[in-house]
């Protein structure tokens, strides 16, 4: 399994982002096989984490061409700086209830 950190500093975000983000979330789990996809926004910054099965289907969903508008957008309007890692999950567990 592998997993998508996004970080940014917001310039702008507005109503366009908004749904942009929304569709992104969409388009990367029903076409490209995301299996979750959560953000989170605060104090001026984004966090996005995705994670996914195999580095192939982050390679297409990086190439989708409305990701690709999608981040032309953010590098030109929303983000004043943003860095992506692509980290490979060695081990993950959860919490026993």
């Amino acid at each position: 399994m592998y997993a998508v950190i996004f970080r940014a500093v917001i310039a702008e975000l507005d109503d366009r982002y908004t749904e942009t983000a929304q569709r992104m979330r969409e388009l990367a789990m029903t076409r490209y096989g995301c299996r979750e996809f959560t953000s989170v926004t605060g104090n001026g910054t984004e966090i996005s984490i995705s994670w996914w099965d195999n580095e192939e289907q982050i390679r297409q969903w990086k190439q989708d061409p409305a990701h690709r508008q999608a981040q032309e957008l953010g590098r030109r309007k929303w983000y004043r700086d943003y860095s992506v890692q692509i980290v490979k999950v060695i081990k993950a567990y959860k919490s026993q209830p």
